[in-house]
């Protein structure tokens, strides 16, 4: 009788303490200041979508990284008709919107970058189109 009593004491009591902190950690992460994200979809040259990978995989990613930029992740439909052969969607997140603007500014002028491109387009350039598109996350994403 009397263990049963201590275990419904020690749970009473350890619920108790530990609201406060589940909330508090609630707080924080609610508190927490809402990142700005861009997708963007490139569509490849003719050929291209191969050189174009290896171009974010040697370089590329390096650079984004280096300018502040947070890499989510990088996709390729699946679907022909969908652009599999060609197209190449990536999403990255920034601290706030003028942040990213910042970023970019500043990996176009990096010289790193210019010579990447450089090389990697000495034998035709390798995007026809990109596309941006801007999302900020809802109230109930996961992601923020």
């Amino acid at each position: 009788m009397f263990k049963t009593i201590a275990l419904i004491a020690a749970t009473i009591l350890g619920s108790v303490l530990l609201t406060p902190l589940a909330t508090s950690v609630q707080a924080a992460d609610d508190a927490k200041p809402e990142r700005f994200f861009e997708k963007r979809t490139y569509t490849a040259a003719e050929g291209k979508l191969d050189a174009l990978h290896a171009r974010f995989r040697d370089h590329t990613n390096a650079l984004f990284r280096k300018h502040g930029m947070e890499i989510i992740g990088f996709w390729t439909p699946t679907e022909e008709k969908q652009g599999a052969k060609n197209t190449l969607i990536y999403i990255l997140a920034y601290p706030s919107r003028d942040a990213r603007e910042a970023s970019w500014k500043a990996f176009n002028a990096d010289p790193d970058w210019q010579a990447a491109r450089k090389e990697s387009e000495k034998n035709g350039k390798l995007v026809d189109k990109v596309e941006s598109v801007y999302m900020k996350p809802t109230d109930y994403s996961p992601m923020k």
